[in-house]
Order: C-alpha cells, then sequence, then structure tokens
C-alpha cells in the first residue's frame, strides 16, 4: 500500500480514536489522561496492520497497554521504574540482532 494511504489511514483512525476518547471523557468517570495510551495501541496496531512483522508496532502497542494498565489501575510504576528502562533496552536489543541475523 502507498505510503500516503498508509498516512491517510493512521490519520483518520487516530482522529476517530481522540474524537472516542474525548467522548468518553466528558460522558463517562473516565477522564483523558487515563484512557490516552489507547491512542499508542491504535498507533501500534495501525503499524501491525501494514506489517505483523513490523517491532515497532509491537513496541509501540505494548507500551500503549502499559500505561493504559498503569493509568487504569493505579499500578504503582515508580516502584519498577529503575528495572523498565534496562529491560526495554535488552528486549530492543535482541529484536534488532535477530533481525540483523536472519538477513
Amino acid at each position: 500500500m502507498p505510503n500516503e494511504k498508509r498516512n491517510i489511514l493512521t490519520g483518520g483512525l487516530i482522529l476517530i480514536t481522540l474524537g472516542v476518547l474525548i467522548f468518553i471523557s466528558k460522558t463517562t468517570s473516565y477522564s483523558f489522561g487515563q484512557t490516552w495510551p489507547i491512542l499508542l495501541i491504535v498507533i501500534g496496531i495501525t503499524t501491525l496492520f501494514y506489517s505483523i512483522r513490523a517491532v515497532e508496532g509491537w513496541f509501540v502497542a505494548t507500551v500503549g497497554v502499559i500505561f493504559l494498565i498503569i493509568e487504569l489501575y493505579g499500578f504503582d510504576l515508580y516502584k519498577y521504574s529503575q528495572y523498565i528502562l534496562p529491560v526495554i533496552l535488552i528486549v530492543l536489543g535482541v529484536f534488532v540482532l535477530l533481525k540483523r541475523r536472519k538477513r
């Protein structure tokens, strides 16, 4: 699919999601501050729609799910923050090495 069509689809889905999240924040007890990670999930899923192997799509969607869990369930990220960045860097490094090895 040409890049222009991808950009239009991604932009349209982001606008729709943004509108739904604002509507939810106005009509329910969930604030936009609690639901914003859904935007990351939509961006990640849209990227995966074009290529299921896209590491960046999996990464963005996973980060969105993590932030959504943190926002909705009050998970205390501060306790684990010292471990999150190193783990993310290790996982990304492994993906880069595996991707390069296949070539």
